[in-house]
């Protein structure tokens, strides 16, 4: 029940008072006029659209580099686990190891920090690994780890960039800056629409639910533009992605 609550924050309430001041304002000072509020709905809806569009193409992007990262890290465990006169400890070390890894990205991507120093110290042990035990691979075996390697590296560097990097900011904030005038452009019009000897209820409803839908898009594109800290209701899963997920 609380994910389905998560759409509503601080930046809800802010936008039903600024209705309710707008209606009080409007009624007070009688302030009514006529006006075409396409421009106004462009004014909002369409960089709230494009933004909205933008987030789902980031968590779109991070399915997709998260199923390389897992593929990678598993074909690479696969690897070492088939190598003959590879000793046990040392397969179980690299599973191990693998594991750590593993944990290490996701527990990354689901905290805001964007510090990876931590984060590529611990991949680093894969290659530091690789290059202590070189007695037992062949050439071809270097190669191919080396291969997937490449891969597991691009996978989280790509994973890195959408971590650390949001939609454009400034588009973010004149689309809220946008949400919080419209009340004050759009009352006055419902007001002429319906009548000032209306109750001043049906304007400030209607204007409070308009108000409540704007708010409610913006705040499901802000949850859906980051979708690894599993607030929202549409983050990844990603426990899933964990090469151990007991």
């Amino acid at each position: 029940m609380n994910k389905y609550l998560a759409i509503i924050n601080v930046k809800t309430f802010i936008s039903v008072f600024i209705s309710i001041l707008a209606t009080y304002f409007s009624y007070q000072y009688h302030i009514i006029y006529n006006i075409d509020l396409t421009l106004v709905s462009i004014a909002i809806v369409f960089p709230l659209v494009f933004s909205i569009r933008s987030s789902f193409r980031r968590r779109e992007k991070a399915l997709e580099h998260l199923s390389q990262f897992s593929s990678a890290i598993k074909t690479i465990g696969y690897h070492f686990s088939i190598l003959k006169n590879f000793p046990e400890d040392k397969k179980n070390e690299v599973s191990s190891m693998l594991s750590e890894v593993s944990n290490a990205v996701i527990d990354h991507l689901k905290n805001k920090d964007t510090n990876t120093q931590q984060l590529d110290e611990t991949i680093n042990k894969i290659h530091v690994f690789t290059l202590e035990n070189t007695e037992f691979f062949s050439k071809g075996f270097n190669e191919k780890i080396l291969k997937y390697l490449n891969k597991f590296h691009e996978a989280v560097d790509n994973l890195n960039a959408i971590h650390s990097h949001r939609t454009p900011i400034s588009l973010k904030a004149y689309c809220l800056v946008f949400i919080y005038i419209f009340p004050f452009v759009y009352t006055p019009s419902m007001i002429n629409k319906i009548g000032i000897e209306t109750t001043v209820l049906v304007p400030l409803f209607i204007v409070s639910v308009s108000q409540f839908f704007l708010i409610s898009l913006y705040n499901i594109q802000d949850h859906m533009e980051y979708p690894f800290d599993q607030n929202g209701l549409d983050d990844i899963k990603m426990d899933q992605f964990k090469l151990d997920k007991s």
